[in-house]
């Protein structure tokens, strides 16, 4: 019993560490994108930034919250989001099916940039703005 409980002990370690590596990833993406990398660690707000990222509006949210359905709008969002870094959609289908790959060559790839935004994010007066302000 005990080389099972140190074989399970193992297995979470790995985990734990992959975890923490994916985290690391997502912060330095979020920070290549000109947000917070903090963001990107807390679960609702990291995806309204992301949104925000993508230029979609906030409601694409309750939108990915339907059950079955909200699959779409998620990888719709990945592939806009992977596009905002110049990247195709041959890249969003290895950040869906191989996510511990393709995010950290994102993250921490020197060739890869963030592409901008299509507003000036200095004066971003649209509804996405005071939604956040009010969070």
């Amino acid at each position: 019993m005990s080389g099972l409980a140190g074989a399970f002990s193992l297995f979470f370690l790995f985990l734990l560490g992959l975890i923490v590596f994916m985290i690391v990833c997502m912060w330095r993406l979020y920070e290549k994108a000109g947000q917070e990398g903090w963001a990107s660690i807390i679960p609702i707000y990291s995806t309204i930034i992301q949104l925000r990222i993508i230029e979609k509006p906030w409601w694409w949210l309750l939108l990915m919250m339907i059950p079955y359905l909200g699959l779409i709008w998620h990888i719709w969002a990945l592939n806009l989001f992977v596009k905002k870094f110049g990247k195709s959609e041959g890249w969003t289908v290895g950040c869906l099916f191989l996510p511990f790959i393709f995010f950290p060559m994102m993250a921490f790839s020197d060739d890869v940039q963030f592409i901008g935004y299509s507003y000036d994010t200095d004066n971003w007066n649209t509804e996405n703005q005071d939604v956040l302000d009010q969070i």
